[in-house]
């Protein structure tokens, strides 16, 4: 049983094959981190999932539904919130604006920012008047990660959530993701680079090499010998 299906994908940007064939399963309830060097086609995988970029062929389905013609702006009704790289908070909106942007997507047209997003993320509530320009990283990220959990997602996706982030934020990004998953059963699919991050949050891998999938398993299985096969630069 998986939450999240993706078979046989493959995609195109401009003359390049970014993706191959790529197949991956997410469970109910599991953390899924999918890694790879630079460039290796990770955030184009979430992309094509979000409906951001269009897949060439193959079957992506989440829940029983058909994402891959499913327009982008659908997926996150079904209960998808993600979190994209570079966290694209809008600046010049306070931290309230931005959380209310998440709930213009709710399906069942709740209007109130879930006390729960204040509960994980305290900072928020204390600067629901600051710009979100004027957060730092850390914070903008916690605020990226709160826009995306106003919407009570089943799956939750994180592109690459400790990029330019500072140690103390990246171990409480760490812990929160944690709780969500344990306590709160949401299931999880992150890109992360950082090798202590994801052995510590992952409870999964999948990598990808030149937008193929070459390793895969349990996150016990990520042994040295796979990371310097396939993450080593």
């Amino acid at each position: 049983m998986s939450v999240l299906a993706i078979t046989g994908l493959n995609q195109f940007y401009g003359g390049s094959h970014t993706l191959w064939d790529v197949d991956l399963t997410v469970a109910p309830g599991s953390r899924m981190c999918v890694m790879g060097r630079n460039g290796m086609g990770k955030t184009t995988l979430l992309k094509c999932i979000m409906g951001l970029l269009p897949a060439t062929s193959g079957a992506i389905t989440f829940d029983g539904n058909d994402l891959l013609h499913s327009p982008a702006e659908q997926r996150a009704k079904l209960g998808i919130g993600y979190v994209p790289q570079g966290r694209e908070i809008f600046s010049h909106l306070t931290v309230e604006e931005n959380l209310r942007v998440g709930l213009g997507v709710r399906k069942n047209g709740y209007r109130t920012i879930p006390s729960g997003v204040f509960d994980l993320f305290p900072i928020l509530k204390r600067m629901l008047r600051r710009r979100g320009g004027d957060l730092s990283g850390g914070q903008q990220q916690q605020l990226a990660i709160g826009r995306a959990l106003v919407l009570e997602p089943k799956l939750l996706i994180l592109d690459e959530p400790t990029e330019g982030i500072q140690p103390n934020i990246v171990h409480e990004i760490g812990d929160i993701v944690l709780k969500l998953n344990q306590e709160a059963g949401l299931t999880v699919l992150l890109v992360e680079q950082k090798l202590p991050f994801a052995r510590r949050v992952a409870s999964e891998f999948c990598i990808l090499d030149k937008g193929r999938r070459v390793a895969a398993g349990s996150i016990g299985q990520l042994t040295d010998d796979v990371v310097r096969a396939h993450l080593s630069v």
